[in-house]
């Protein structure tokens, strides 16, 4: 008779769950789990190619325009030859009335980046007050707020900063950027409405109710820093629309009249007819220049919808480590 016949049921149960416990797991599930982070390390976005490239292009840009406005010279300076090739005197070249077209790069990229900020952190705030209270309240005060967001989400954006730009007189930096910031915060604010709703749920948010704390302190505490990920996200792509918007608005003859932006270099380019006279110096470095600074922020902005959204940071890191295990057991084999 067997050694196996002869056991009782209890042993072999036992040498069963031994066997299953030294059995080694497999290669693919061991590789698979990804390493979790905590604490502020958990809020900061992985140090991914996308990252790096968007961090470079926007400090590139940054310096450039805290460096540059300091060795160039007057942007509107009118003595130098019209229409200037770019050359060892001038690197950009000079428009039509003679502005060299690098200092005019340098001033409106510091402007630009004015208008992009304030017009950013306008539309952050209103989105926090109409998007993080409403989703917090209740009642009749929810629905008011809401009914603000879904009324400026339905008015076209674009077409009610031209109005608003063109019957005002005179047409300042701050300005336009007050109007692009309150007409583009409707957005981010229905996208924190639903994410507070979700969060007011939660265990920790009626704990904190229970115990009799005031609204504004779970408002700030328990609940904004789960936020902060969102809001970074939602401020970049304020920034963005605003510069882009400004462009727009200069491009149209609607921007700024008493400062440099790229915009206006654009809008002076097209009144000038630089593409009618081959004048390729004059335009198409501002319009690099809008495009990179929109390119870094935008992939800044990815990698922080990967904190946002976990299954974009986990999938591509399993994916890899799914392929190295097959590699590696093909190998082995």
């Amino acid at each position: 008779m067997s050694d196996t016949t002869t056991r009782n049921p209890a042993e072999l149960a036992i040498i069963e769950d031994d066997a299953v416990v030294s059995s080694p797991p497999r290669t693919e599930a061991l590789v698979t789990q990804p390493k979790r982070r905590s604490g502020l390390r958990a809020m900061l976005p992985t140090m991914t190619p996308k990252l790096v490239i968007g961090i470079l292009l926007v400090g590139a840009i940054v310096l450039f325009a805290i460096i540059a406005p300091l060795v160039t010279q007057n942007p509107r300076n009118s003595q130098n030859p019209a229409l200037s090739p770019p050359s060892s005197e001038h690197l950009l070249g000079t428009t039509k009335l003679g502005y060299d077209v690098l200092a005019q790069l340098a001033h409106g990229a510091q402007g630009s980046l004015i208008v992009g900020l304030i017009a950013g952190g306008i539309a952050i705030v209103l989105s926090l007050v109409f998007g993080v209270l409403a989703g917090y309240l209740s009642g009749w005060r929810e629905d008011v707020l809401a009914l603000v967001t879904n009324i400026m989400i339905v008015i076209p954006g674009l077409p009610l900063v031209m109005v608003i730009a063109a019957f005002a007189p005179v047409r300042s930096m701050q300005l336009v950027a007050f109007v692009l910031g309150i007409t583009s915060w409707a957005g981010a604010a229905y996208v924190l409405r639903l994410q507070t709703r979700s969060l007011r749920t939660r265990d920790y948010v009626y704990a904190s109710k229970v115990a009799g704390e005031r609204s504004l302190r779970i408002i700030l505490i328990e609940i904004m820093p789960n936020l902060l990920p969102l809001l970074a996200a939602q401020f970049l792509f304020a920034i963005i629309f605003a510069i882009l918007g400004e462009a727009g608005l200069s491009y149209l003859g609607l921007g700024p009249t008493d400062s440099i932006t790229w915009g206006t270099i654009l809008n002076e380019a097209q009144s000038g007819q630089a593409l009618g006279q081959g004048a390729w110096w004059w335009f198409v470095p501002p319009g690099i220049m809008i495009a990179a600074l929109g390119c870094g922020l935008a992939l800044i902005n990815f990698a922080i919808d990967e904190i946002i959204n976990p299954k974009l940071r986990s999938s591509p890191q399993a994916a890899r480590n799914v392929r190295k295990a097959a590699k590696s057991k093909g190998v082995a084999a």
